[in-house]
């Protein structure tokens, strides 16, 4: 059902072929769990980068009830955050107001908007909060999915500043910017959801 769901979604065509590539991996890894026989453990945390606007937080959900469809999450359900949700104005504090955030999240997928805003200097006191997040994805291997978002520059030099980050999310979706045309699609598809129908003037 959802998977039907985010492939009837306009556009993000290279996103749809890295779920794909992805969920054909973790169906081989079933099997062959099924069958008694060795399997690589698949980390799912992920980096979605792309430009505002690009469906990220849409597919961000739909994957999460996906995992859950397949048994891999316990709920499917999504925690969406920035940073004045995980960082506190006090030194020690932001260590617990990220891991009660992660917390919410365990049995489904806490999706992170604009992450490299967590360290704008190497005084800033949202470090305390990404070291948390690295910890716990450790400590809760499995339990829960994270996806980091944000712009493709600001992601990149972010990802490069920390070894850590490259090596837990191992998982990368490009999102491409819509053509006017699948945005015209969009559009129509909010509409008719809506029960608005369009005149061919409005089209």
């Amino acid at each position: 059902q959802y998977l039907q769901e985010l492939n009837d979604l306009a556009g993000l065509e290279s996103v749809k072929k890295s779920v794909d590539k992805l969920l054909n991996s973790l169906k081989v890894s079933k099997l062959r769990e099924k069958r008694g026989l060795k399997i690589l453990s698949r980390n799912l945390h992920a980096l979605f980068i792309g430009n505002s606007g690009t469906g990220k937080t849409t597919i961000a959900r739909l994957l999460s009830k996906i995992y859950k469809e397949m048994g891999i999450l316990g709920k499917g359900h999504l925690v969406e955050v920035d940073r004045t949700a995980l960082v506190a104005s006090y030194q020690g504090q932001t260590a617990i107001k990220t891991d009660a955030i992660i917390q919410k999240a365990l049995g489904g997928t806490l999706f992170i908007d604009e992450i490299y805003t967590l360290v704008k200097n190497e005084n800033d006191l949202g470090q305390e909060s990404l070291e948390t997040l690295l910890k716990r994805m450790d400590d809760y291997q499995g339990k829960f999915v994270c996806i980091a978002s944000g712009l493709t520059k600001e992601m990149e030099e972010f990802i490069e500043s920390n070894t850590g980050l490259r090596s837990r999310f191992t998982n990368i979706f490009m999102f491409e910017d819509f053509h006017p045309r699948q945005m015209l699609e969009i559009a129509l598809d909010i509409s008719d959801k809506n029960g608005y129908k369009l005149d061919e003037g409005a089209w």
